[in-house]
């Protein structure tokens, strides 16, 4: 499988190498984010060995790694006799790594703790006794993301203040697609990542010889192709009762975004979804965003939920809601609509980047512009698509995004204008600045007036 950026996490990896200590390197993220991927090209032309838990009870996972062990130092007595428990495994390695190097990966680490909870504990005590003052170079990979930080990063975990390093693999932002779609422009970057979010393997199932909606009808609508399954293989993965989770799900793909709204949509008691939103939030599934002018967002009464990936985002749009049409093999029909209510779906994606475009921009103009806080506003019926904030320096800048095939005329800055009027952070101390992004660009008119009043014009991604 080809391999993508990730040069900061890998350079982090190697200067860790390179010292003679010994290291324990927690990896964790959600699920296909490439987390196995980073440390097999990680470890591949070092000496490791790479053990994958499962399910199995914990004397299978002793026994497998007895023989993995044993196969790496050629130990028939050691494949033979096994490992009767984890402290035996320590004492074994604390031995084979006193002078040489060797990397030891545990992936998908939380399985460990199904079939023991006490294997936090058991790690921490085998660090601590056996493998600190050895060259071990253990590397703890997860997948379960709130159980890796409440059980190996958290304060209260066993193995806290033992790490030596940590990395939280995020998926690709959008920018990162350039690397894996040189040939593609905007807008076709744009809906790979608008359907499949930042999730190599997702992004790699898709045929870069074939057209977006010929992609999507193949990989997403047909069955029995992995992304068909995969929102509902996931949840099941994770959640003891998916039914729920699922009927919440639904109910923010249709746009019920306040708690009382999903609550009215799914029929249960606020109470009830509390908990469920939390797990989901917990999972980095679903997010809460707050108007980004509100400095104490617990406090907030303003918070709207939402799906915080993409796939799932658009798997439950088109996919899970039309589910009958598609068993019955209809799935041009359902093409169809998606093809139609697309370019909507689209526009939303388009507002997420803005943060990212904003900031690539000053970069690359090395402004002295800086923004430490940029996200959506909004109070009653008025909304802003971005706004972006430096507190310190009572900076602020304001803007809006248009997806559509006509250019942007002056009534849209116009209107930004007033709206900014509501806006309260900072309203007699700031410097306002403006930006307006668009799919079309930009009427004379509106390039005119941006000279004057130095508005930021993006045509797409670019700054013009």
């Amino acid at each position: 499988m080809p391999f993508y950026n990730r040069e900061h996490e890998l350079g982090f990896l190697h200067e860790k190498h390179r010292a003679r200590e010994a290291q324990l390197i927690v990896i964790y993220g959600k699920r296909r984010v490439g987390k196995t991927e980073l440390a097999k090209h990680f470890f591949h032309d070092k000496p490791h060995l790479y053990y994958l838990a499962d399910k199995l009870p914990e004397a299978n996972q002793l026994s497998d790694l007895a023989r993995k062990l044993g196969e790496h130092f050629n130990d028939s007595f050691l494949i033979e006799r096994g490992f009767g428990r984890w402290e035996q495994v320590f004492a074994y390695l604390r031995d084979k790594t006193k002078n040489e190097r060797l990397i030891f990966v545990v992936d998908e680490f939380p399985y460990l703790t199904d079939s023991n909870p006490a294997i936090p504990s058991l790690f921490q005590k085998g660090w601590d006794e056996y493998l600190k003052d050895t060259r071990v170079f253990l590397i703890l990979l997860g997948s379960s993301v709130a159980m890796m930080e409440s059980q190996v990063l958290g304060q209260k975990a066993p193995l806290y203040g033992r790490r030596t390093g940590q990395i939280n693999v995020q998926p690709f932002a959008f920018g990162e697609l350039d690397a894996m779609f040189p040939k593609k422009g905007f807008a076709e970057r744009l809906s790979y990542w608008a359907a499949l979010d930042g999730t190599p393997l997702y992004l790699l199932k898709f045929d870069p010889q074939l057209r977006f909606f010929d992609n999507v009808r193949r990989f997403m609508l047909s069955k029995g192709e992995l992304l068909y399954e995969e929102v509902e293989f996931i949840l099941r993965q994770e959640l003891k009762e998916p039914r729920n989770y699922f009927s919440i799900l639904r109910a923010i793909s249709l746009g019920k975004r306040k708690m009382s709204e999903i609550a009215n949509e799914t029929g249960l008691p606020q109470n009830v979804l509390t908990k469920y939103l939390a797990v989901l939030r917990d999972l980095r599934i679903v997010g809460k965003e707050i108007p980004v002018t509100e400095m104490q967002p617990e406090k907030s009464k303003q918070g709207l939920y939402f799906i915080t990936d993409n796939f799932f985002k658009f798997w439950f749009r088109f996919v899970f809601l039309n589910k009958s049409l598609l068993e019955e093999g209809r799935v041009d029909v359902v093409l169809k609509k998606v093809q139609t209510e697309f370019p909507q779906f689209l526009a939303g994606a388009y507002e997420e980047i803005l943060p990212e475009l904003l900031q690539r921009a000053l970069r690359r103009m090395k402004s002295p512009l800086e923004f430490q806080y940029a996200g959506r506003w909004w109070l009653a019926n008025q909304e802003i698509d971005l706004v972006a904030l430096h507190p310190e320096q009572k900076t602020i800048l304001l803007g809006e995004a248009k997806w559509s095939n006509k250019p942007v005329g002056t009534n849209v800055f116009e209107d930004l204008v007033a709206k900014a009027e509501w806006v309260e952070w900072q309203k007699k101390k700031r410097q306002t600045f403006f930006a307006l992004f668009s799919k079309s660009g930009f009427t004379p008119a509106m390039i005119k007036l941006a000279k004057e009043k130095n508005v930021m014009l993006f045509r797409g991604e670019e700054l013009l």
